[in-house]
């Protein structure tokens, strides 16, 4: 049992629409119907009767739907409350954050302001995009961290909540160096034996930027492995595996080090930024100088 299951069949519910649904979850239609039919193998029956338009729920669904929803509540609830009760004297700033920006800036920048707040305390959450926006939303984190595109946003109501922007980031196609220079690893090369390519999990954020935006060129590559998180395909990647788009925040070492290259051009390239939300209403006064400095 995952709780996005539940979150995703609420939706569902509501929507009565596979599109719409996987949209406002922040998924892709194809992970979405997936996490759907996990869910209906836990229940052991069909929650979803899809030979109608729009879809309906089956007498199954109709009676798990209100389960799901209590489930939902009582957890987020209990969290909460527990949470609450262990703040003390010491509050920790929670945040929700990809896991790859956890790893590359905020351990970073968290470490600088330390040396300015000393009462700073903070606790980490990294998670796929959907759950850390469902995290701030529910009032279980303070601060989400999150890459910011204009083909792929965060599912949050953004009047609802204050937006920095805190580092530009590019999504970059790089290769082992030795490997791009002994197989003639190039983009702009469209004839030839196909480059192995490393890619992003569609249902990823980083997936879903490449899918809307560079990977709609011509692409002259043969996919041969997939995962959703930065640092296992960049092992993969300096192993010399094949070619991935990578975040030059991730990348920055291996790139001045020379153990990685860039093999395509500005046009085979994405614009990333950093943002972070919260609702700054609600902070104490740690939480506000944090904020202010962040």
């Amino acid at each position: 049992m995952d709780l996005n299951w539940l979150r995703d069949f609420e939706c569902l519910a509501r929507t009565l629409n596979f599109t719409r649904a996987s949209d406002e979850r922040n998924i892709t239609q194809s992970a979405f119907s997936r996490r759907i039919k996990a869910l209906e193998s836990w229940v052991g029956l069909p929650l979803v009767n899809r030979a109608t338009y729009p879809v309906q729920l089956t007498e199954a669904g109709q009676q798990f739907l209100p389960v799901a929803l209590a489930a939902i509540s009582q957890l987020s609830e209990s969290r909460q409350s527990l949470r609450d009760a262990d703040r003390g004297d010491s509050r920790f700033i929670r945040f929700s954050v990809l896991h790859t920006i956890a790893v590359n800036y905020l351990a970073a920048r968290i470490e600088e302001l330390q040396l300015q707040i000393p009462d700073l305390r903070t606790r980490v959450l990294s998670d796929s995009l959907s759950t850390c926006c469902d995290l701030l939303v529910e009032g279980a984190v303070d601060i989400l961290l999150c890459y910011y595109h204009h083909s792929v946003s965060p599912m949050i109501d953004e009047a609802s909540f204050e937006r920095r922007d805190m580092l530009k980031d590019r999504l970059v196609p790089v290769a082992a160096t030795e490997s791009a220079r002994t197989m003639g690893w190039n983009l702009a090369i469209q004839d030839g034996p196909p480059i192995p390519y490393l890619a992003y999990d569609r249902s990823s954020f980083l997936g879903m930027v490449v899918e809307n935006t560079i990977d709609r060129k011509p692409l002259n590559a043969e996919t041969i492995y997939v995962d959703s998180l930065v640092e296992t395909i960049k092992r993969r990647l300096m192993a010399g595996s094949g070619f991935a788009w990578m975040p030059e925040t991730a990348i920055s070492v291996e790139l001045d080090a020379g153990l990685l290259v860039p093999i395509g051009d500005d046009t085979w390239c994405a614009t990333l930024t950093i943002s972070a939300f919260s609702n700054p209403t609600i902070f104490d006064q740690t939480a506000r100088q944090f904020w202010d400095r962040f």
